[in-house]
């Protein structure tokens, strides 16, 4: 059962007739398929029509959808052989980040990315992808690994920001994120970063200082959420939709900006819709990343990384 957002109403109230037609046909013997036909027709051309322009906020509110899919879900449609790697050898294994060895495509890579859970008692296991000090100093290990074995590493970006709380300023968020971002940018593998979800400032750039950064059509990247630009600028959190627009977050105008590098389409009504098309869409895009970049050497891979987040702003 699809969730609907608050935009999707007049969607969620013909697919309500819908089920009650469908109700009513079982217990009469009146044959009223050909109205169900037209209804559902009807609803999908809403649907079209109503993806086709979304404004940045629905956008966002698109890419937080519950249902969308997460981590584990990307790992058993894309990849094979999955082997995880826990802990950052210092302190623990978080759980918001994830990580492990993989086959994609035949081909073995060292896969990294977020976790939110997809129910109240795996969002508080995963923290609801926020990660903390040592969810980025696996992520390090892990690159580390990638590194020294000569694999690609491919990230799945989906979170709102790394764990604001005292215990992970504690134990170093700021060194760990920028540690993270430094692995990044010294690997002398094929990085490619994915946006799939949400892409929240420092928790997101430190998986994401990749050769390539390809988004979800859905999806948004920015260094703060909507809601707290608003509650910076104009001290509250109502003006979020306007925050949205003024700081492009989707992925139309991070792509006319050069933020990133492509953007991956998504079934009509949005990822968590049809998770089947949007994985199958994504391995398509990341393969094709993958096959360019595996011409490239170290020296190459670095050099084009560099130049690459330099000139983002000029």
């Amino acid at each position: 059962m699809i969730s609907f957002l608050d935009f999707e109403k007049p969607i969620a109230a013909v697919q309500a007739k819908i089920a009650e037609l469908r109700e009513t046909a079982q217990d009469s013997a009146i044959d009223i398929d050909s109205e169900i036909v037209k209804l559902e027709q009807r609803s999908d051309k809403m649907l079209a029509d109503l993806y086709s322009k979304l404004t940045p906020w629905q956008k966002t509110q698109v890419a937080r959808h519950p249902s969308r899919p997460h981590f584990k879900d990307y790992v058993a449609g894309l990849f094979d052989e999955f082997v995880p790697l826990a802990g950052d050898r210092a302190f623990s294994d978080d759980q918001a980040i994830l990580g492990g060895f993989a086959r994609l495509g035949g081909q073995r890579v060292v896969v990294i990315g977020h976790e939110k859970g997809d129910d109240t008692a795996s969002r508080l296991k995963h923290n609801f992808g926020m990660g903390k000090p040592e969810g980025y100093r696996k992520a390090i290990r892990l690159m580390q690994l990638a590194d020294r074995f000569g694999l690609p590493v491919i990230t799945l970006v989906d979170t709102s920001g790394a764990f604001p709380g005292v215990q992970a300023e504690e134990r170093g968020q700021a060194e760990a994120i920028a540690r993270s971002t430094e692995q990044c940018l010294n690997l002398g593998v094929p990085m490619i970063a994915a946006v799939v979800g949400e892409g929240g400032s420092g928790g997101a750039i430190a998986l994401a200082a990749g050769n390539r950064v390809i988004m979800f059509e859905h999806a948004i990247y920015s260094v703060i959420s909507p809601e707290g630009c608003a509650s910076i600028l104009w001290r509250t959190a109502d003006k979020a939709a306007d925050a949205a627009t003024a700081m492009q977050v989707t992925a139309q105008s991070l792509k006319e900006l050069g933020v990133i590098d492509r953007i991956v389409p998504e079934p009509t009504g949005g990822a968590h819709r049809h998770p089947d098309i949007a994985i199958a869409s994504l391995k398509d895009a990341l393969l094709a990343e993958l096959a360019e970049l595996s011409r490239l050497d170290a020296r190459a891979l670095r050099d084009q990384r560099a130049e690459k987040f330099l000139v983002m702003g000029n």
